[in-house]
């Protein structure tokens, strides 16, 4: 990947509504079309639907036979997506976002800095040789 690929930035959080707290991030993924993007979020509402509430397992259900099809055109047309689930009281959203993945510099063959070596765990540190002869 030499430039700049088109994708999606997803995330899941929840929320307790009780306490009204910030939200906190579960899991988040790169996906690189918007059916794996989408699929995503349909694995993970077919996984956890059997544990929720009927409430909340109709709401599951709902998005999974209508709402996904509309989440899949608006990825199409590059516009963020937002889905969500109450679960007694905790909100569950997964967020899908287009964005560009920007490659990373390529560093087979170019030597670490010194410094480098300071973050490695003891055990590695001692299987590493520091750069520069040390």
């Amino acid at each position: 990947m030499n430039k700049p690929q088109r994708g999606y930035w997803c995330e899941c959080w929840t929320e307790d509504l009780t306490e009204g707290g910030p939200a906190a991030l579960r899991a988040s993924i790169d996906a690189y079309s918007a059916p794996q993007a989408d699929r995503w979020v349909a694995v993970a509402l077919r996984t956890i639907s059997p544990a929720l509430d009927p409430d909340a397992s109709d709401e599951a259900w709902e998005w999974l036979y209508n709402g996904r099809i509309e989440m899949r055109r608006a990825l199409l047309r590059a516009e963020p997506c937002t889905v969500s689930v109450t679960q007694a009281n905790t909100r569950i959203t997964w967020t899908i976002r287009p964005v560009l993945f920007v490659p990373l510099a390529h560093r087979q063959g170019v030597e670490l800095p010194a410094f480098a070596h300071d973050f490695m765990s003891g055990a590695r540190r001692r299987s590493c040789p520091r750069s520069g002869g040390q």
